[in-house]
């Protein structure tokens, strides 16, 4: 009897494997008349430390079972990490085997490149050839054809439901119907890398998103992007792709336009789309550090691309420009950059 007993538990155990032996025993007592519901109350993404996608231990899978308990059926619910449910994924970068390249200053970035804007001297580099998913990066690209179309910055642009992301499933603060001006979506698009925005700021390109996504990739090739690829003018799919050599290229061609040093960075904005003003917050938290001197900035972030950072700084008194691409960690790539800074002050590399 004691080993027909510790045969069934051990079958119930692997009938329900998001149960432990444990909570088995002590909840199942008539597996038999037991059945099973799942329900994802919300999943929130995050990028473990070897960059590859996952859960975040907050969110939570409800599982709910039918039980037997003396006679009569009861419910009961149990809340398991819904990471079980995940398949975690590298970055393309990791795919390609850069997460095991080297540096001196052990930066967490699979990527960075680090140029003197006024020299175009490189003063450190990692990887900075290879083409990438690039993220929110994207909207540096977007930023630089919606100002140079010289479009009405006044023109009020309307979200529809052809600015939901359909490729990742991503929510936006900015609801169907709500309305901006071309300026405002510009302004949270960079500042905050609102998806909505950019996605609206392309469709009202005139000749629509794709005679827009044709503008971006024929400013690419003016600029000498010869690695550089876009799909879309948000960066949600992973086939935008550039290498940070081209990144360069990128923010010294969007620094010369005022309207973008200003909108990328600002700490914080707030828009009236219509109902209750919304206060968007900057994606990069240097640019309100008072260490920093920041004058153009793009965050970026898919699990394909990793975390992505574009800036040019004054630092000891030099314009510099930083790429960091596929970085591991949520605040990685802004303690590379603050490696970059500190070597850069103590080091002083010549000219």
């Amino acid at each position: 009897m004691k080993f027909a007993r510790q045969a069934c538990l051990l079958s119930i155990a692997v009938c329900v494997p998001l149960l432990s032996f444990a909570e088995a025993t002590r909840t199942v007592a008539h597996p038999k008349h037991t059945t099973t519901q799942k329900h994802v109350v919300g999943k929130k993404h995050i990028v473990n430390k070897n960059g590859s996608a996952s859960v975040s231990a907050k969110s939570e899978k409800s599982v709910k079972r039918y039980v037997m308990v003396h006679g009569k059926r009861r419910l009961v619910v149990h809340n398991v990490a819904a990471a079980a449910a995940v398949i975690d994924k590298p970055s393309v970068g990791d795919t390609e085997g850069l997460n095991h390249s080297k540096d001196p200053l052990s930066l967490q970035s699979n990527v960075a490149y680090v140029v003197d804007q006024a020299s175009s001297k490189v003063l450190f580099e990692k990887n900075p050839d290879v083409s990438l998913p690039i993220a929110s990066i994207t909207k540096l690209m977007t930023s630089l054809v919606v100002v140079e179309a010289n479009q009405d910055m006044t023109e009020e642009i309307e979200v529809t439901t052809d600015d939901i992301d359909k490729e990742k499933g991503t929510g936006s603060r900015l609801k169907i119907g709500a309305k901006l001006s071309r300026a405002d979506m510009l302004h949270i698009a960079l500042m905050s890398s609102e998806n909505r925005a950019a996605s609206a700021l392309g469709r009202y390109y005139v000749g629509g998103r794709s005679a827009f996504v044709a503008a971006m990739n024929a400013k690419a090739q003016q600029l000498g992007m010869m690695d550089t690829h876009y799909v879309d003018s948000n960066g949600l799919s992973s086939q935008n792709r550039a290498s940070a050599k081209d990144l360069v290229k990128l923010v010294n061609a969007a620094y010369k336009h005022p309207v973008i040093r200003q909108y990328s960075t600002d700490s914080r904005y707030v828009v009236n789309p219509g109902g209750a003003p919304l206060e968007y917050g900057s994606s990069n938290k240097l640019v309100s550090n008072p260490a920093w001197e920041i004058g153009l900035q793009k965050t970026g972030f898919i699990n394909e691309a990793g975390r992505c950072l574009v800036m040019q700084a004054m630092i000891e008194g030099r314009a510099v420009v930083m790429v960091f691409l596929d970085s591991k960690g949520k605040y990685s790539r802004l303690a590379d950059a603050g490696r970059i800074k500190k070597w850069l002050e103590t080091s002083k590399p010549q000219l």
